[in-house]
């Protein structure tokens, strides 16, 4: 059974919209998801593609936008076949604007154990610091 949740949370020194910005913007979105290159138009029902190379070998994962509401959710399917598996997830991505900052928390179901959730978790934190530093820097 694959009900393990991972959580990740940053607090962004930003408005919602540009950490909105961030999260759907190809360019910025290279930047800090390991150099994944996104394709998608964000309208629900859409197709979202992920492209990259990470350690060493190339992927390309898919999923579907599910829910978008600009500035403040954002949630998506994911799929990555790995190891001749293939793993689905749903991520969501949670905007608030907090005393002039946004806090942005994370969630990724379909871990099958808790040590997988706390995997997915540490790589979230990994990426959400890079979503950090590049929208401060912007």
């Amino acid at each position: 059974m694959k009900d393990y949740v991972a959580v990740a949370e940053t607090t962004i020194d930003a408005s919602t919209t540009d950490v909105w910005r961030a999260l759907t913007d190809p360019a910025l979105i290279e930047r800090y998801m390991f150099g994944s290159k996104v394709t998608t138009d964000w309208r629900p029902g859409s197709s979202i593609v992920w492209k990259g190379e990470y350690d060493g070998k190339e992927y390309e994962d898919r999923g579907e936008i599910v829910e978008v509401e600009p500035e403040h959710r954002l949630v998506v399917t994911h799929s990555s076949p790995s190891n001749g598996s293939e793993s689905h997830h749903t991520v969501t991505y949670e905007l608030e604007q907090v005393d002039g900052r946004t806090r942005l928390t994370l969630e990724q179901d379909g871990n099958a154990t808790a040590e997988a959730a706390e995997h997915s978790r540490a790589n979230w934190e990994t990426m959400l610091a890079g979503l950090k530093e590049v929208v401060e820097a912007t």
